[in-house]
């Protein structure tokens, strides 16, 4: 049996990953995958792959694609969701902003830097016209350290995925402003150039099954009830969500990781744009 790290946050989009694990799906071929939940988001993600921590990765695209573009050895093996995410934009619910233009030149809270949040951040203030110069940022790690800093007056917004943070708006813990959605498909697969180098088999063999989990995920029996339970979500935001979301069986395009990298070269996040080549890969 082949054990397999892959690492991912802890939210209702990898509960296909959940399913297979546990129904023995990667098992019966012969594979051990252990999920490590990842809280902290995508940069920790891409230091973990760096760091030989896991072996794959379900990592939001722009963070992943800044992280290859800056040098780390890792490739997109396979798109994972299709759809944008859609970011919330929060406040503490006390807080005396008010609309989306008062954030301008506030303090925003991140995960880490090269995370989703952050450069998510920088998107925003390009959608509204802010000068990108003038962001600043609080490192909060989590979302609970997010919660925790807003509450604190240590920073002034967050972004974060708009239905994972749902039940904090209806708690009145913080306040959405508005959403804001990426402009290009949210996850991917990756994987570090040696894993691939040595077992490109092996790695097909566990897309394989997550792809028939992923195509079949919306037709299961009340998996709805199944989602708003185990991640303690309103049935209707989650048949919402489901709506809106898309999974993909496919590679992403080259021309979306021009998008990508396009986009973070207009926002200064990277200085080295690299043939999409040397970040897509086929098994």
């Amino acid at each position: 049996m082949k054990h397999i790290k892959i690492a991912g946050v802890p939210e209702h989009f990898n509960l296909p990953w959940l399913m297979a694990i546990e129904e023995g799906a990667f098992s019966n071929r012969g594979i051990e995958v252990e999920w490590i939940d990842v809280p902290e988001g995508s940069g920790r993600m891409c230091k973990m792959m760096q760091e030989r921590e896991v072996d794959l990765a379900v990592v939001l695209t722009d963070g992943l694609v800044k992280s290859i573009s800056d040098g780390n050895p890792l490739r997109i093996v396979q798109g994972y969701v299709d759809s944008p995410l859609q970011w919330g934009i929060h406040v503490a619910a006390e807080s005396k902003y008010q609309k989306l233009s008062d954030l301008e030149n506030t303090r925003a809270a991140i995960s880490r830097f090269g995370s989703g949040s952050h450069l998510m951040a920088y998107v925003l203030a390009k959608n509204e016209g802010w000068d990108t110069k003038k962001l600043s940022f609080e490192v909060v790690n989590t979302l609970e350290g997010a919660i925790e800093s807003l509450s604190e007056g240590k920073a002034d917004y967050f972004m974060w995925e708009h239905f994972t943070t749902k039940p904090l708006v209806t708690q009145g813990v913080f306040r959405r402003l508005a959403d804001c959605p990426t402009p290009w498909p949210c996850f991917a697969i990756t994987a570090h150039q040696e894993m691939i180098d040595k077992n490109s088999g092996l790695i097909r063999h566990i897309l394989d099954v997550i792809n028939i989990y992923t195509e079949e995920f919306k037709r299961i029996p009340s998996i709805d009830r199944t989602l708003a339970n185990r991640y303690q979500l309103e049935l209707g935001d989650v048949q919402k969500w489901l709506g809106m979301t898309r999974w993909s069986q496919e590679n992403i395009s080259t021309q979306v990781i021009e998008n990508v990298q396009n986009t973070l070269l207009d926002l200064n996040l990277t200085s080295n744009k690299i043939e999409p080549g040397r970040i897509l890969t086929s098994l």
